[in-house]
């Protein structure tokens, strides 16, 4: 479901039942599966990749080739109903991933409001991120980590 101010690009690929809030962009090549819900003024950059169950909310900006809302990177994951949560606000930078929860985990990953996830991120399953972060280039957070509000996190350490 789209409404009349959303934008799509005529390549860009969105399965039937996946929910496009108002004025959503869509770029060219992008892949928005099934059970995502996309909140109003949200973009999506070109070759952009959202599976579900994802929840997006409002006003976020993913640049090219993010993968966000993939299965969980866990042995233990075997196909069970898991999903992924951001919030509103965010900046989601070009090749960051974003998987969902496990079940064994408690199902959900989480991303608050107003983070800045730079380019080469990762977030793996059942993460917690707060409100206001900034993860700078080829920051990773392992599965079950919690990040509060106003952290920054560096990929990089001097040696």
């Amino acid at each position: 479901m789209t409404s009349a101010s959303t934008r799509i690009h005529p390549t860009a690929v969105i399965a039937a039942d996946a929910k496009l809030g108002s004025g959503v962009q869509v770029g060219a090549y992008a892949v928005i599966g099934s059970e995502v819900e996309v909140g109003d003024g949200t973009r999506i950059g070109p070759h952009c990749i959202i599976e579900g169950p994802t929840r997006i909310g409002r006003n976020n900006i993913f640049h090219a080739h993010a993968a966000i809302g993939g299965e969980p990177q866990d042995k233990k994951y075997r196909g069970e109903r898991v999903e992924l949560e951001i919030g509103d606000g965010n900046s989601i930078r070009e090749f960051v991933t974003i998987n969902r929860g496990t079940g064994d985990g408690g199902g959900i990953t989480r991303i608050g409001h107003r983070n800045w996830i730079l380019a080469y991120c990762h977030v793996a399953h059942d993460c917690i991120v707060g409100n206001d972060c900034v993860f700078s280039n080829n920051s990773t957070l392992a599965g079950h980590v919690t990040v509060g509000d106003q952290v920054i996190l560096s990929g990089f350490t001097g040696v």
